[in-house]
């Protein structure tokens, strides 16, 4: 490793929190398979496997953190706080928060189609992050960074996050409307950070609409707004 790569590293270490013993498993865990394309490697030089590890270790915590936090909720409520806290987009919001994008190792033309900004990425990449912290340090400053970084957000979750989608459908079921469904009607903004539009059509009543970065998100959008606009869900946002 350069003394400039050294450099930059330890400038991240400061910046979550957490110093690496063994610094080779923060390069590794930085680095998108676009930066080795075309080298003979191995599955060990890339962030996927750290990422594995890491996503698992992540719901360990959660979980953990959840029971702790809400010790009279039902099963039903603490699972859908925790798919909420776990998803990728939860972890590239953090990534985000972090600026994880900037240390990012990738291919050129990776990186120039807009690579540090994809959601999917920087998420992919804060779950390797907590895989190496868990192997270098163990699972106590793994949990210690993974509360830090993830309280607010259980804290400000609110019970009508529950999956939109679920709930439009079986309210609409329940007043005999049928099965809702959902088309995109509209895509916007470059391919690394797309807008979609989305219109959600049950019969007997009006369409909903919604949009989102991802098509599930403005999926849920719309069927919440649907859930909104007919009285089923308050608009307390």
């Amino acid at each position: 490793m350069t003394a400039a790569g050294a450099v930059r590293l330890a400038a991240l270490e400061r910046r979550i929190g957490y110093k690496f013993t063994d610094r080779e498993l923060l390069r590794t865990a930085l680095t998108h398979a676009s930066a080795i394309a075309g080298r003979r490697t191995s599955p060990h030089d890339t962030y996927e496997r750290l990422e594995f590890l890491g996503d698992r270790v992540l719901g360990l915590v959660i979980a953990e953190m959840l029971l702790d936090a809400y010790p009279t909720a039902s099963e039903g409520d603490i699972a859908r706080r925790f798919n909420d806290m776990v998803r990728n987009e939860a972890c590239a919001e953090t990534a985000v928060a972090l600026d994880l994008g900037q240390w990012i190792v990738m291919g050129g033309s990776e990186a120039q189609s807009g690579g540090r900004e994809k959601s999917t990425i920087l998420g992919d990449v804060c779950e390797s992050l907590i895989g190496a912290i868990y192997l270098d340090g163990g699972l106590e400053p793994t949990a210690r960074f993974i509360q830090d970084n993830w309280r607010d957000r259980m804290s400000e979750w609110r019970a009508r996050r529950r999956d939109a989608k679920t709930a439009l459908q079986e309210w609409a079921q329940g007043k005999g409307y049928g099965t809702p469904s959902y088309a995109i009607v509209g895509k916007s903004g470059p391919d690394h950070e797309p807008r979609f539009e989305v219109v959600v059509n049950i019969d007997s009543i009006a369409p909903g609409r919604g949009d989102g970065g991802a098509r599930r998100d403005a999926e849920q959008n719309a069927a919440e707004a649907v859930l909104v606009r007919e009285g089923v869900w308050k608009n307390d946002r």
